[in-house]
C-alpha cells in the first residue's frame, strides 16, 4: 500500500500548516478577547473575518467541496489531511477556511439536491461565507436518535407548506448571520414505509412562526465554534412549496446522504484535536517538575503519551481508509467503515484530551488551556450525528448476518 500524499494534499498541506503558524493560533486568544468585549456572545469576531479574507487570499477554502464547480475538488482522501489540521483548532481554523458545520453538510444538501433557484439564493452566500445556516433535526420530546420519531409536521395548504414543531441543539442557530434553516418533518405522518414520511424544507430565519427561543449550552457553557445550539420554535410558518429539497418523501434519505460526509469531517478534525493534546501534554510534561523528577520522566506520563501515539496512528489509518473507500466504492460501500470511525474516534480522542488534562492539573479545566473545550467538542460527538450505541448496533446486526 502506498501511505504517500499525493502532490496536490502535500501542497495544500504545507500552505495550511503555515497558515495556521502565521494566523490561526495567534488568533486563538484574539478572538476569545474580542468575543468578551461584543455586545453579544454571537456576534463573530472581527479576528475571524480576517482569517477568512486571508484564507481566501491563499487559495484555502471550501476544500471540503468534491465538487469542483463548488469547492476545491479534492477527493475524500485528499481533504482528510487537510481537515485533520483546522482539527487543531477545531473553533476557528475550520470557520476562516468555509469548512465548518453545519454549513459543510447543508451546502452539500444543496449542490446535491437543490434545484437552481435555491442553489442561487443559498449556496451561493453561503459557498462565498456571506451567510451561515442550520440544520434542524433534532427534537427533545422524542429519541431523535431514530429519525423515524421526528414529530414536527410539515403540512402542505395551496401553494405553501407549513411548518410547526419544537426543535434543540441546533448548530448555528444562535449566529445573527444564520439565515436559513434546513428543517426535517413529517410531510405523511401516517405513511406505511416510516422511511418516507419525512421530507426537508428550506425555512428563512424571518419567516413569521420561527423562534430562536433560547440558547442551548454544553457541558455549561456557551458553545461558539458553531455559531452556538438553540431551540428553535416553528409555530405555523409558512414557506412556498418551492422551498422543498428534492421530493415529498425524501428526507430520510437526504439524511443520510448528509450524515456520511459529516461523519467522517468530524473524525478527520477529531483525530487533529487529539495531535494539539498530545503536543500540549508533552509540552507540559518536559517543563513541570513534580516530586524531584520532570513530569516527562514520571512512568506513568511515559504510558499515557506512548498510548496516546500508538491510537492515532490507528485511528488516522482507519479514518483514510475510510476516506478510500468513500471514493472508491461511494457512502454505501463504505457503511461499515463510516459507522467504525464514528464508534471508535471520539471515545479514543476523549481518552486522550482526558489524560492531557489531567497533566495539566487544575490548568487542564481552566480557560486558560483549550484542553477543556477541546474535551467537549470531542464528547458531544460521541452524541451528535447519531449516538455511538446506534452505530453499534447497526455495524453489529451486518455483522451478524453474515452467520445467519
Amino acid at each position: 500500500m502506498d501511505f504517500a500524499f499525493d502532490a496536490r494534499t502535500e501542497e495544500l498541506r504545507g500552505r495550511l500548516l503555515a497558515f495556521m503558524d502565521e494566523y490561526v493560533y495567534p488568533a486563538e486568544t484574539v478572538a476569545e478577547e474580542q468575543r468578551a468585549a461584543l455586545a453579544s456572545p454571537w456576534d463573530t469576531p472581527a479576528v475571524v473575518e480576517e482569517l477568512k479574507a486571508q484564507a481566501r487570499r491563499q487559495g484555502l477554502w471550501n476544500l471540503f467541496l468534491p465538487d469542483a464547480e463548488y469547492g476545491a475538488g479534492l477527493t475524500n482522501l485528499q481533504y482528510a489531511p487537510l481537515a485533520e489540521i483546522t482539527g487543531r483548532s477545531p473553533h476557528l481554523a475550520p470557520t476562516a477556511l468555509n469548512c465548518a458545520a453545519p454549513d459543510t453538510g447543508n451546502m452539500e444538501v444543496l449542490a446535491q439536491f437543490g434545484d437552481e433557484q435555491q442553489k442561487k439564493q443559498w449556496l451561493e452566500p453561503l459557498l462565498a461565507g456571506e451567510i451561515r445556516s442550520a440544520f434542524a433535526m433534532t427534537e427533545p420530546d422524542v429519541a431523535s436518535s431514530d429519525a423515524t420519531n421526528i414529530t414536527t409536521h410539515i403540512r402542505r395548504e395551496g401553494d405553501e407548506y407549513v411548518v410547526t414543531g419544537r426543535k434543540w441543539y441546533i448548530s448555528g442557530a444562535m449566529n445573527p448571520d444564520c439565515r436559513i434553516f434546513i428543517v426535517m418533518g413529517k410531510t405523511d405522518p401516517e405513511g406505511t414505509d416510516i422511511r418516507r414520511q419525512q421530507s426537508m424544507v428550506l425555512v428563512p430565519r424571518d419567516t413569521p412562526g420561527v423562534t430562536v427561543k433560547r440558547a442551548m449550552q454544553v457541558f455549561g457553557y456557551e458553545d461558539h465554534s458553531h455559531g452556538g445550539h438553540a431551540e428553535v420554535i416553528f409555530d405555523d410558518a409558512r414557506v412556498p412549496v418551492t422551498n422543498l429539497i428534492g421530493e415529498e418523501g425524501g428526507g430520510f434519505a437526504i439524511a443520510q446522504a448528509r450524515l456520511g460526509p459529516g461523519r467522517i469531517h468530524h473524525c478527520m478534525r477529531l483525530i487533529g484535536m487529539a495531535e494539539r493534546a498530545i503536543e500540549l501534554m508533552c509540552r507540559r510534561a518536559v517543563s513541570r517538575t513534580a516530586f524531584g523528577k520532570a513530569l516527562g520522566r514520571q512512568g506513568v506520563v511515559h504510558n499515557w503519551i506512548a498510548d496516546a501515539r500508538v491510537t492515532v496512528e490507528q485511528l488516522r489509518l482507519l479514518v483514510l481508509k475510510t476516506a478510500w473507500m468513500m471514493d472508491t466504492v461511494g457512502n454505501r460501500g463504505a457503511h461499515t467503515e463510516i459507522q467504525a470511525i464514528k464508534i471508535a474516534t471520539p471515545r479514543a480522542v476523549v481518552d486522550i484530551i482526558d489524560r492531557a488534562i489531567q497533566l495539566h492539573g487544575a490548568g487542564g479545566v481552566s480557560q486558560d488551556f483549550p484542553l477543556a473545550e477541546l474535551y467537549a467538542s470531542a464528547r458531544t460527538l460521541m452524541i451528535a450525528d447519531g449516538p455511538d450505541e446506534v452505530h453499534q448496533r447497526s455495524l453489529a446486526r451486518r455483522e451478524l448476518k453474515r452467520y445467519v
